[in-house]
């Protein structure tokens, strides 16, 4: 069952990236829920409902120059029933122009997850930054 999770938090990075909005909206419960943590600007959120988020993402690909990758790392299930599950992983957020590659974030997801009918949905995601946006975060 642990795998099923880590899994749903690889390919959420993945559609977040690619703007595959079919494949977001296969991830996300409809009432999830985002929520960002800034130094700096404190609590940003909760982004709540499925089309809210996906308006958020939208308008973030919409701001960014280049190339951004979310790129996860350490995921672990931190608990798991059979019903819901909650992940960690590290993120290191990249912006390549063609001309030079950055790091423009990094920090903590944390993913609370809820089993469906329809397999793994991600319920609420928190995401603490640890510096200052420089870009949109999603």
């Amino acid at each position: 069952m642990t795998t099923e999770p880590q899994q749903v938090v690889a390919n959420f990075a993945h559609a977040l990236d690619e703007l595959n909005v079919p494949a977001l909206e296969a991830i996300l419960a409809q009432d999830t829920t985002w929520t960002f943590t800034v130094p700096g600007q404190g609590v940003l959120g909760p982004v709540a409902g499925r089309p809210a988020v996906l308006a958020f993402i939208r308008d973030g690909h919409a701001a960014q120059t280049g190339t951004v990758r979310h790129h996860l790392s350490n995921i672990v299930v931190t608990t798991a029933d059979a019903n819901s599950a909650e992940v960690r992983a590290y993120l290191s957020q990249t912006k390549n122009t063609g001309e030079n590659a950055q790091v423009i974030s990094t920090g903590v997801y944390t993913f609370g997850l809820r089993r469906t009918d329809s397999g793994w949905r991600i319920a609420d995601l928190t995401l603490a930054l640890d510096n200052a946006l420089m870009e949109n975060p999603s």
